[in-house]
């Protein structure tokens, strides 16, 4: 069966009434239709949300201003994408997936042996946390962590050594082979095979949905090397498409509209400790279009609290570029110079930048002042803003090359802000701090970094063909048709 059919045979199993009802909306009949409060924004007046049975379609006619079908309901509902919806959905109507699943039933076997090696490995290295008092000082004292928190989060300890895994595991049933597949063993070049975590803090990480996929490794003797030592890639853990603290975050994020990323574990497990549980850590990565993707399931508006130094702001900036391919863009009818129509896509995302104060980490400011990091997220600059100060920031803004590189790299970010207002703005922010006329930016952001040119001679066919026609970008769109019909009246 196509998959097409298996959608539409999933739709027509599933009744959306019972659906929507099932998710707390008190729907009333209108008719032959039903009529109830949004569940997605908070009002509670006037009931906007629509619900047509026939169709199996609903609509917000509110503040969402949003519809669609029982899969829609269901990813904005639960912050998950089609696939999960599907899913579901699916089994919720009896209808099977098989022929679509991304794992053969082999693989899939597979991997739940690797998640359930590591369940079993949070168990082990948990245990061992209670005998090592230092680090329980460590925890306790230095970082703040209650008890719970530490339970919570499951942190355990790998003692040092290196076969400890090797007797604890293969006497339970486990080869070799899966403690190597899991990302616990390591293999020297003979062969010889050894435990990867040594005498360090050991952190679980799961995947979106709570599954475990590998570990973060923290060191406790300040001579060892790396500070920070993840698992390696395996068929359940690839660093850049997993972001630690999902999915413990993923129901605030919801919540709050808003996430909130931070570079270290221990960041994430303090600031959810204080109440912000709408954070994230990339793991120590630059941040990646996947882990993008996974975020904006549930929400459109990131705050980026990365260090001061710089290594945070390229960080910052890597993760804008990221954030410029994975996010949705929408396109927006405009007129071009020549005042033809063009249709340019504009960023659906409000990216942030919060500045923390006197080189703390985010654990530090909230043990210090709990309620200082809602301040200091609440001031967050747009990126735009953040970006505009960081290139200016030491640079000569009275040498033309450098206001042309700056406007250059700045003029891009402006044009993906999906408000007009926003955009004239900021471009005439820019060309008061570049101390240039506004209507030279347009130039620029069209093509970029000035380059010269050896002029060309025009060929005989450009010649021969008929000069553009200008058109008033504020006349009306028919005047872009009228200019189509005077380059080309054969049509």
């Amino acid at each position: 069966m196509p998959l097409m059919s298996t959608i539409d045979e999933v739709k027509s199993k599933i009744d959306i009434v019972d659906l929507v009802s099932e998710a707390g909306v008190k729907l009333r009949h209108a008719g032959r239709n039903y009529t109830g409060f949004c569940p997605f924004h908070d009002n509670k007046h006037t009931p906007a949300f629509v619900v047509w049975p026939e169709s199996g379609t609903w609509r917000c006619f509110g503040q969402c201003n949003e519809g669609g079908d029982v899969f829609k309901f269901v990813m904005k509902r639960e912050g998950i994408d089609f696939r999960e919806a599907l899913q579901k959905l699916a089994a919720r109507a009896g209808v099977e997936l098989k022929e679509y699943t991304r794992e053969t039933p082999q693989q899939k076997e597979a991997y739940e042996h690797l998640r359930k090696l590591l369940e079993d490995a949070v168990i082990y290295y948990r245990s061992h946390l209670f005998d090592n008092r230092d680090l329980l000082a460590y925890l306790r004292e230095k970082r703040g962590l209650t008890e719970s928190t530490i339970e919570t989060f499951g942190l355990g300890y790998a003692p040092g050594g290196y076969d400890n895994i090797l007797r604890h595991f293969t006497p339970r049933g486990y080869l070799e082979q899966d403690l190597v597949d899991a990302g616990m063993l390591s293999e020297r070049d003979n062969g010889a095979r050894y435990d990867r975590f040594r005498n360090r803090l050991m952190i679980p990480i799961r995947d979106e949905n709570g599954r475990m996929a590998g570990f973060g490794a923290r060191i406790i003797d300040p001579n060892d090397i790396p500070k920070f030592l993840n698992s390696p890639e395996t068929p359940i853990f690839s660093k850049g498409r997993l972001l630690y603290g999902l999915d413990r975050a993923r129901k605030a994020i919801r919540a709050a509209d808003q996430a909130v990323i931070v570079e270290g574990y221990l960041d994430v497990i303090a600031l959810h400790q204080a109440g912000y549980e709408n954070v994230v850590s990339p793991m120590g990565t630059a941040l990646t279009e996947d882990q993008l993707r996974l975020l904006k399931k549930s929400t459109r508006r990131i705050v980026l609290a990365l260090d001061p130094d710089a290594a945070g702001q390229k960080a910052v900036l890597r993760g804008l570029d990221a954030a410029r391919s994975a996010m949705d863009r929408e396109g927006e009818l405009g007129f071009d110079a020549r005042g033809l129509l063009k249709n340019e896509a504009r960023l659906q995302a409000d990216l942030r930048v919060a500045s923390l104060p006197d080189d703390l980490d985010p654990d530090e400011i909230v043990a210090r002042d709990r309620e200082e990091w809602k301040t200091i997220i609440g001031s967050a600059k747009p990126i735009v803003t953040h970006v505009m100060d960081s290139l200016a920031a030491g640079q000569d803004l009275n040498d033309p090359k450098v206001k042309n590189r700056v406007a250059a790299q700045v003029l891009p970010l402006i044009e993906d802000l999906p408000s007009a207002m926003e955009r004239d703005t900021y471009r005439q922010a820019l060309a008061r701090m570049l101390r240039v006329d506004e209507r030279v930016l347009t130039g620029v952001q069209a093509r970029g970094p000035l380059v010269k040119r050896r002029p060309r001679e025009l060929g005989p066919a450009f010649k021969a063909q008929p000069s553009i026609v200008a058109v008033d970008p504020r006349l009306p769109v028919e005047s872009y048709f009228i200019s189509i019909l005077l380059r080309k009246p054969e049509l």
